[in-house]
């Protein structure tokens, strides 16, 4: 019995340690995509914006690079209990700039090295693993099924 107890904590241990370390990719991830947005690679992401978005592509650029950065800084720094919301944010925010993905495949606009229409549509399969990954690693779709939030 305390041999089934002892591999139980291990497991969870391991698992808080592997979202926790997901988190903090994730978050590391979105904060430099952020500054991207702002800096070196506002051009290329000025291409992804898609032409039927009614606003200006910088204008587009510039908010989603200021959301990616607050939301990297939450996904490193939020404290457990707000973790879950965080995470469905996240989530959010990776399935409203879908589109975008979506648009640069059918549109065939070349940037960040995706020049072929192989490589952008590979790609747009990238998007449900972000949207998984930010609910996994926040704890986000356990609290959503009843289970903890850490």
């Amino acid at each position: 019995m305390d041999e089934q107890k002892t591999l139980s904590t291990t497991a969870s241990a391991r698992s808080l340690w592997g979202r926790t370390l997901t988190r903090s990719l994730l978050g590391g991830f979105l904060l430099f995509t952020g500054t991207s947005h702002l800096t070196l690679a506002r051009a290329e992401f000025q291409a992804q914006v898609p032409p039927w978005i009614p606003l200006d592509p910088d204008v587009v650029v510039l908010a989603s690079g200021v959301v990616e950065l607050g939301l990297g800084a939450a996904l490193l720094v939020a404290p457990r209990a707000l973790r879950p919301v965080v995470g469905w944010v996240t989530a959010a925010f990776f399935v409203a700039i879908f589109p975008g993905n979506l648009s640069q495949y059918l549109t065939r606009t070349d940037a960040f090295g995706l020049t072929t229409d192989t490589a952008r549509f590979v790609r747009l399969f990238f998007q449900p693993v972000l949207v998984a990954l930010a609910l996994w690693s926040t704890g986000a779709w356990a609290a959503w099924r009843g289970g903890r939030t850490s």
